[in-house]
């Protein structure tokens, strides 16, 4: 059984430099192409106060989910953040055209 999951990071709190969070949304990136299916992949706007990233991935193996629930928080602790973000989807809803 698979299963959605949004995974998030960010840099609000300005502890890594712009080249430590290129560096750190690479690592992420990387990581998550090879675990799941990705549907989709945000960044905020390269202007913005704020460095944030989304990523929506599809898992289809639980152990796929558990080891990579493990090397984020490996990643996170790497690049001196608190948490990364990780958000199942527990039920999806089709929305469709009223008939």
């Amino acid at each position: 059984m698979g299963a959605i999951v949004y995974i998030s990071i960010g840099n609000s709190d300005d502890k890594l430099t712009q080249r430590e969070w290129a560096g750190y949304f690479s690592a992420v990136a990387l990581m998550l192409q090879h675990r799941g299916k990705v549907h989709g992949q945000w960044a905020s706007e390269p202007a913005s106060a704020w460095q944030n990233a989304c990523w929506c991935i599809e898992f289809t193996d639980p152990d796929q989910m558990s080891d990579t629930k493990r090397d984020l928080a490996v990643v996170a602790d790497y690049n001196r953040q608190d948490s990364i973000a990780w958000a199942e989807v527990r039920e999806t809803e089709f929305l469709g055209p009223k008939s």
